[in-house]
């Protein structure tokens, strides 16, 4: 009886013992569980976070977007841009320094606005010019600047002028059209007309074979005299007073063209003394104040001339009224008439009547 008993506590113990075991690796398991999908959530987490910011990156390299820098907008039109896209970039002598944002319909024409560095707008200007270019027959298209002259520098809503360029299907259509012409023309030029254009030369040149042998034969001749240094045209070439003449005279044209260029520039120096009113000339010609004396002084002597012509104050009296004339008209009659009684009476004569009227 006490054996069986302690048989049956024993399997009892060991019922127990597996229950528990069982427990255990199943509480194991869950935590097993538990920490695995903690660690597989952490994963997936950083990789969201990395995915993220490896494509902030990637647009920012590519242009996309600007994260880490300022810009300005600039408008553009096109009639054409062939296959550009926002987010292409605008290069400057081909160094990047912006990015197309966005490409709109505007009065039959395409707007692309543009995103300028602010640290690079310095390169572009009101006159710069803006074109659509592409890198290679399958690279990516891109808005080209050209440097600007004496633009003002660019701001905010800036509107830069645009210049068309033909697409690669207008090329390839000419292309396509010169390739036709020289299809033709290598078609419509067969074996017999060659011998139709080349015939006649030919007998042209048996008919005057003497003629050019002697031509040649004479063009020899001066050859060879030019190079021995005979004739008008071997001295030119070969002797060497005339290249000295001919060095001094251009020494003597530079030497004028500096005394030109001297000249000019005085001129230069005296237009802008006398546009900044330095010197007497300068003072008369930008003074207002002799400009107004002019003018009044003007003025001033066309009344008077009016006067005149109305017969106002003495000289004009004297030069409108005909009695005056008259009057002046008789007494030189007179002193004619006493000048000629004079005339015919004597010194004494004239004495005694001068000493009569005196006393």
């Amino acid at each position: 009886m006490p054996e069986n008993l302690k048989t049956t506590n024993l399997k009892q113990h060991i019922r127990q013992f597996k229950t528990m075991s069982a427990d255990t690796k199943q509480q194991a398991s869950k935590e097993k569980t538990n920490e695995s999908n903690r660690s597989s959530e952490a994963q997936v987490g950083l990789f969201v976070i990395f995915t993220l910011i490896a494509a902030f990156l990637l647009m920012e390299v590519a242009g996309s977007v600007s994260l880490f820098s300022d810009s300005i907008a600039v408008d553009t039109r096109f009639e054409n841009i062939k296959d550009l896209r926002t987010g292409d970039p605008v290069k400057v002598a081909g160094v990047k320094v912006g990015r197309v944002v966005t490409i709109a319909f505007d009065s039959n024409k395409v707007l692309v606005k543009l995103e300028i560095d602010q640290d690079k707008q310095a390169a572009i200007r009101t006159d710069s010019e803006a074109s659509i270019q592409f890198e290679g027959l399958m690279g990516q298209h891109y808005v080209a600047i050209k440097f600007g002259d004496s633009g003002l520098p660019i701001e905010n809503g800036t509107v830069l002028t645009t210049r068309e360029q033909p697409d690669l299907s207008t090329l390839m259509a000419k292309l396509e059209g010169v390739a036709d012409g020289v299809e033709n023309m290598s078609t419509s030029f067969s074996g017999d007309t060659f011998g139709d254009i080349l015939g006649p030369l030919g007998d042209l040149i048996k008919e005057n074979k003497d003629k050019l042998t002697a031509m040649l034969s004479n063009f020899e001749k001066v050859s060879r005299e030019i190079a021995k240094g005979e004739g008008t045209i071997g001295k030119l070439i070969s002797d060497p007073e005339f290249y000295e003449s001919a060095t001094a005279t251009v020494n003597k044209l530079e030497q004028t063209t500096n005394e030109i260029n001297l000249a000019v520039e005085d001129a230069r120096n005296i237009v802008t003394r006398l546009n900044k009113g330095v010197g007497t000339l300068g003072k008369l010609t930008t003074d207002d104040t002799l400009y107004n004396e002019s003018t009044v002084a003007m003025n001033n002597l066309k009344e008077i001339l009016i006067k005149l012509n109305q017969g106002k104050g003495s000289i004009g009296m004297l030069i409108n009224d005909p009695s005056l004339l008259n009057n002046a008209t008789t007494t030189l009659q007179k002193v004619n008439k006493a000048t000629e009684s004079l005339e015919d009476q004597g010194p004494m004569s004239v004495i005694g009547m001068a000493v009569g009227n005196l006393f």
